[in-house]
């Protein structure tokens, strides 16, 4: 099964965007012995990371990352967060800049289920991917794996890997041949196009 951090090299510098309590950045700083920096806008989630040792600054991804130069970052993260920004082309065009290589995750809210959800309930999809109801979810943009890939070529992203998998990793044969139908989740491995 594979997983986000087999994408990351061994002593890389990894930017984890919206790191929740820090657990990514932990698990990378003792398996592959990275230098990381987290960024998190809650305060709770801050206080995890500290308690781990994970450096991390809170900050608003809306606004940007004008405090990191060009190619900072061997590897910049977002995983399952990009859904949750007011401004997800201004995250995108961001993290391609100050990474060399990036590292996207996203839930897939075309997957069979979340259709067969609205079609036969007439309500919004509560799903492993999508947990919360319409009204206390933090997604603000939900998207198919058609929207990413359409934005990333509207900002110039090059998608240089697609791993597709449900929410508990599980590949199928079926997600090979339709994957927007079958994947819970989408991880996208980008850099910017030159």
């Amino acid at each position: 099964m594979f997983k986000l951090k087999d994408w990351i090299s061994e002593d890389s510098k990894v930017l984890d965007l919206g790191c929740g309590d820090g657990s990514l950045l932990d698990d990378l700083k003792k398996e592959k012995s990275v230098s990381g920096l987290g960024i998190e806008i809650d305060a709770g989630k801050i206080k995890s990371c500290l308690e781990k040792g994970i450096s991390v600054i809170e900050q608003d991804i809306d606004i940007g990352l004008e405090n990191f130069g060009n190619q900072t970052f061997d590897f910049v993260v977002m995983s399952q967060s990009i859904q949750a920004l007011k401004r997800p082309e201004l995250a995108l065009e961001e993290i391609v800049r100050v990474g060399k290589e990036c590292i996207v995750s996203i839930p897939n809210f075309a997957n069979i289920k979340c259709r067969l959800q609205l079609f036969f309930k007439g309500q919004m999809p509560v799903s492993n991917a999508l947990p919360h109801d319409w009204f206390s979810t933090p997604n603000l943009h939900l998207c198919s794996l058609e929207d990413f890939e359409e934005l990333c070529k509207k900002c110039k992203i090059l998608i240089i890997e697609r791993k597709l998998s449900k929410t508990n990793g599980e590949e199928s044969f079926l997600m090979k041949l339709f994957p927007n139908l079958f994947s819970e989740v989408a991880l996208y491995k980008l850099i910017k196009k030159s």
